[in-house]
């Protein structure tokens, strides 16, 4: 049962009086549960537990931070078809997408729930002293990550489940040892305050100190400005819109002790197709390329809104069959009427700059809230003057650039603005014949495909979701997988520290027989 109410801690609260509701895009009417939106003093509160918690939480054992991951995971799945149709209401998004994001969320969790049972992703290192050094001794330095402090994560509109209340950052700052104050993103409310009741049961059984986590409800931009300038909280997670990431990043940067800022934000994901690649397999490609323009309604961060070919008979061959592709899709319902507004008004002004021909645009009548596709194409000449042009339009929309040379193609990689993947398309020796503008956009992505499709993020050790700025915040780091957790940890070093007042990871007994580095040796072995 939705109550419209903040989770503070483990306690519901709604002393507000600025009220909210959700929206059905697919029925185009609001929902009826009425939602309070957390008052200062609530906020306030949750910090204060938030911090109060951190001082036990950032304590507690890997096995048994591993349990409440796993149990907020049991709890996520006790809300059975409760949680998929609240889902469904207020995204728009169909049964099949809302069970394989909760499949994906409970992914997660568990994942992160394996990597702190371990505990050796805490990256151990030990130096031994050498007492009889000359010409000075050489002191006992040992080095772990250690949790940042209480951390806000912002709800996705984009992803409900995988990248919001239980989500990716969530999960991965829980298992980091920092408490969580999720801001909830207000087109999924009811969405998250079901989880945040899982997360808040699971948080109960398996005796995690309260403050651990809260959930706050939020219509507008207030309640996450006071919580990113709240002096206890220590870092932010982000995923949205480059405007939105970067308010977030320059409030950060403005407090009196900044903290960081990791926001996975814009992304066109350019996509090189190449000449053999298109006199081989041309029709398969525009096939494959209209599913993924239109998948979701094109309301990924991995949407393909890019491609780029060297003129050509063949490419304008690929243009028309793509064309012809793509409007034989049936367009999809967006997340949010204000979504579909930001898509259409983007799309038409995209399409409104001078010298772009359009391809294809779904012309016929469809439901409200419904994104209709469209490709358009332009010279590389117009593409390299126009950065309208090179902005993501968030939709079933992409642009086409015909480049005239591989010297044009090249130089718009080098001129890209940072993207989390780029895609090559080829075939014989097209690879090798075009490796300075492949290297170039390999200089612009966190990650490159070969022969695929960006959209689909596989969570995996070896993902990068992130990318030079704008598409993240910090290209050092990634939004997906268990390297995500490095996020919200930093390194700290202890000296000539005595054995027994250590932390169980850098004993020398090592009693958790975690992996480390010992003098140069990765070893699990004790320190003699």
């Amino acid at each position: 049962m939705i109550s419209g109410k903040n989770y503070i801690g483990n306690t519901q609260a709604a002393a507000g009086s600025k009220t909210y509701k959700t929206f059905n895009p697919q029925l185009n009417t609001e929902n009826k549960t009425t939602f309070h939106e957390a008052t200062p003093a609530e906020i306030n509160e949750a910090v204060a537990l938030a911090s109060k918690a951190f001082k036990e939480y950032n304590t507690i054992s890997g096995a048994k931070k591993a349990v409440f991951l796993n149990t907020i995971a049991d709890e996520i799945l006790a809300l059975d078809d409760e949680l998929i149709h609240m889902y469904m209401q207020e995204s728009g998004l169909p049964e099949g997408r809302a069970k394989g994001e909760r499949g994906r969320t409970i992914g997660q969790l568990r994942m992160f729930a394996d990597l702190v049972e371990n505990g050796s992703w805490v990256e151990a290192t030990i130096d031994t002293a050498i007492e009889d050094r000359k010409p000075a001794p050489k002191p006992d330095i040992r080095k772990m990550m250690v949790p940042l402090g209480p951390v806000v994560v912002f709800g996705a509109s984009n992803f409900p489940l995988a990248y919001s209340t239980a989500g990716g950052d969530t999960a991965a700052a829980l298992a980091a040892g920092c408490p969580v104050i999720v801001k909830s993103h207000p087109m999924h409310a009811g969405t998250g305050e079901l989880v945040a009741s899982a997360i808040v049961k699971a948080a109960i059984k398996s005796g995690m100190p309260n403050g651990v986590f809260s959930n706050l409800n939020s219509s507008g931009i207030e309640v996450g400005v006071q919580l990113v300038k709240h002096p206890q909280i220590k870092a932010v997670g982000f995923t949205g819109s480059i405007r939105g990431g970067r308010a977030l990043f320059d409030l950060a940067a403005q407090r009196e002790e900044p903290i960081p800022v990791f926001a996975e934000m814009g992304s066109i994901n350019p996509v090189i197709i190449l000449p053999k690649a298109l006199e081989s397999k041309s029709v398969d490609w525009a096939k494959t390329y209209a599913n993924s323009i239109t998948l979701g309604s094109g309301q990924f961060c991995t949407n393909p809104g890019l491609l780029l070919g060297i003129k050509s008979t063949a490419l304008t061959e690929f243009i028309g069959q793509l064309a012809q592709e793509i409007v034989k899709i049936d367009p999809t319902c967006m997340l949010h009427p204000n979504i579909y507004k930001a898509f259409k008004s983007n799309k038409e002004k995209a399409i409104s700059q001078s010298k772009v021909h359009v391809a294809a645009d779904y012309t016929a009548k469809t439901n409200e809230n419904y994104g209709r596709q469209s490709v358009t194409t332009v010279d590389g000449t117009t593409f390299l003057e126009n950065p309208t042009l090179h902005q993501e339009v968030f939709g079933p929309y992409s642009i086409l650039v015909q480049c005239e040379n591989e010297n044009e193609l090249q130089t718009i990689m080098t001129t890209l603005e940072g993207q989390l993947t780029g895609t090559v398309i080829a075939e014989g020796d097209d690879a090798e014949k075009y490796a300075e503008s492949i290297d170039a956009l390999k200089n612009r992505v966190g990650r490159i495909i070969f022969n695929g499709v960006p959209t689909g993020v596989e969570v995996c050790e070896s993902m990068v979701h992130g990318g030079p700025y704008p598409a993240s915040t910090d290209s050092r780091f990634t939004a997906v997988g268990v390297n995500s957790i490095k996020r919200w940890v930093r390194p700290f070093s202890y000296q000539d520290w005595p054995n027994s007042l250590l932390p169980n990871e850098l004993k020398n007994e090592n009693p958790l027989h975690i992996t480390r580095v010992v003098n140069g040796e990765i070893t699990n072995k004790k320190v003699k």
